[in-house]
């Protein structure tokens, strides 16, 4: 399995293109000049595009990705409604959804062979709406609204229409922020990192009346922090064993492992990182863990070391300036 490892560096508008080898260290393929701060990025269902979100003429850059050695070729962009704080695709890869914090919205931009052709539809009132996640069935887009503490669900149509489901949200504590989530491979469960309170929630995805319940909050800060908490996002291994979430004030990844079924997180430590690390991932053979600083302009490799889960630095890389998301492909 070949991988190639992409960060996005908005203040420099680049993207530098990585080539991940077994052992964990990278070697650079290319460095892609943006039109624009590039900042969210998602890698199409079929592996053939490379989708970023671009401002401040907010819109959508399908990338075509060489085979070969993921290398990148522009294709086609599409406008978007509002600044693109997060995108992804559904499973398929019919739909494209951004979700925009300024905005306070979520947008559905439909694909017509890999690339973006236009909005579909937009929902608007979701104050501080920063990310959109389709549930493993591609049925659900859970779409949390960071300064309301909800996270609103709809249902999505086959013409790519979001229709509020019943319940059409799930709140959190007052003052948590829900931001970015992950899914557990169980489809069973997911996970929802709060910002402004620097905790993760376990959501059980529909209990035997059919009904979305939060299981577990778990605080994902050292004991003896005391500074603001800031969280920023969250990832899950592709076994289901180990959750990675990082915060930016105190610069630090949380190491939790899963219980069997999922339904159970238990910190396990805490890796030093990059400053202000906004993003991070997993790559697919869940070895290592790949995170940018937002202060540091750099890239570290992680690798994940035993039962726990714990991270062991195997590398840091210059990238461009003010790196902020990180995504991975297998091919």
């Amino acid at each position: 399995m070949k991988q190639t490892v992409y960060t996005a560096s908005p203040e420099s508008q680049q993207i530098h293109v990585w080539s991940l080898h077994q052992d964990g260290k990278l070697t650079l393929v290319q460095v892609v000049d943006v039109p624009g701060q590039v900042q969210p990025m998602v890698i199409s269902p079929d592996k053939q595009y490379l989708y970023v979100g671009v401002r401040p003429e907010f819109r959508v850059i399908a990338y075509r990705i060489a085979p070969d050695d993921g290398a990148l070729t522009f294709a086609g962009e599409s406008a978007l409604p509002g600044s693109p704080t997060h995108i992804s695709t559904d499973h398929s890869g019919k739909f494209l959804f951004s979700g925009s914090y300024n905005q306070a919205s979520v947008s559905v931009t439909r694909l017509e062979e890999g690339l973006p052709v236009g909005v579909v539809d937009v929902v608007e009132g979701l104050d501080g709406c920063h990310s959109a996640n389709i549930t493993p069935d591609n049925r659900t887009l859970w779409v949390p609204a960071l300064k309301q503490d909800r996270i609103c669900l709809f249902t999505l149509s086959d013409d790519g229409k979001l229709v509020a489901q019943t319940p059409a949200e799930v709140t959190t504590v007052e003052g948590a922020g829900p931001r970015h989530m992950a899914f557990h491979p169980n489809q069973q469960y997911a996970y929802c990192v709060n910002e402004l309170n620097s905790s993760v929630d376990v959501w059980e995805l529909s209990d035997p009346h059919g009904e979305i319940e939060c299981v577990q909050t778990l605080d994902m800060m050292p004991p003896d922090f005391t500074g603001t908490r800031w969280a920023a996002d969250i990832h899950i291994t592709p076994d289901g064993r180990h959750l990675y979430t990082c915060d930016r004030t105190s610069s630090t990844l949380t190491v939790f492992t899963i219980s069997e079924d999922g339904s159970v997180l238990e910190v396990q430590g805490f890796q030093p990182t990059e400053t202000q690390p906004r993003g991070f991932n997993v790559d697919h053979s869940g070895k290592y863990v790949l995170a940018v600083g937002q202060k540091s302009h750099h890239l570290a490799v992680y690798e994940i070391k035993g039962e726990q889960g714990l991270l062991e630095e195997k590398g840091r890389y210059a990238v461009g300036q003010g790196p902020m998301w990180v995504v991975v492909n297998a091919h």
